[in-house]
């Protein structure tokens, strides 16, 4: 009895906010939003929901939690750059491929704008807007344009990804869709006939980054 009290005593010691965050993540990386219950985390913490509770008030606060982490570590692999267009860029592509890795933290910052998650994405777009030499009149404008367009097509390009359970061969399907642009009639739907061929090979990243310096163009012409 005695070797069992000091073993719980251990894990008891060992769980902490990070570690219960850490587990989350990994649930919701695997099994979802749904599959995310602080019993499900307490079987693979090998503890109790109590014990949980202690550090995490909620469900909501544990999501805001993880993916506070998850956005935080993006930030801090994306490395500093003299010139904010440049770090503008890391930083999209930063929120790009966390998104696409972890398609629940899109779902978290378009749900809860006002939380830290999105506040830290908002604050380090923001200084580089600054950097820029944007007016502090159009700061607010350029930064949350930038802010709502990475969000906005790093949800969608994960959403798409995902889109057919089985999975279907990416390069197949979007001959097949090519294909059904090209066949529409030709009055009612010139530019998608004609852009046709351009869907079947495009990269999604590359198109996310031209986006970003159309986005930046605007704002240096407005300069």
């Amino acid at each position: 009895m005695g070797t069992a009290r000091r073993g719980s005593e251990r894990r008891e010691d060992a769980l902490s906010r990070e570690r219960i965050v850490d587990a989350a993540i990994e649930l919701l990386d695997t099994e979802g939003e749904d599959g995310l219950t602080f019993r499900s985390l307490a079987t693979r913490l090998a503890t109790g929901p109590g014990a949980i509770y202690w550090h995490i008030a909620n469900k909501n606060e544990l999501l805001v939690a993880a993916t506070d982490a998850v956005v935080a570590r993006a930030m801090t692999e994306v490395t500093a750059s003299a010139r904010p267009k440049e770090a503008l860029r890391k930083i999209a592509v930063g929120v790009f491929e966390t998104i696409d890795a972890h398609p629940w933290v899109g779902a978290q910052l378009s749900r809860a704008p006002w939380e830290s998650p999105q506040l830290r994405l908002f604050e380090r777009i923001g200084r580089q807007v600054q950097a820029l030499g944007v007016s502090g009149g159009a700061q607010f404008t350029a930064a949350s344009t930038l802010l709502s367009y990475i969000i906005g097509v790093s949800i969608q390009n994960a959403a798409n990804g995902r889109m057919f359970d089985p999975p279907v061969n990416r390069t197949d399907f979007l001959d097949a869709v090519s294909a059904r642009w090209k066949a529409l009639d030709a009055h009612e739907y010139p530019f998608l006939r004609k852009i046709a061929a351009q869907l079947a090979r495009h990269d999604d990243l590359a198109e996310f980054l031209a986006g970003i310096e159309l986005i930046l163009t605007g704002i240096e012409a407005a300069l």
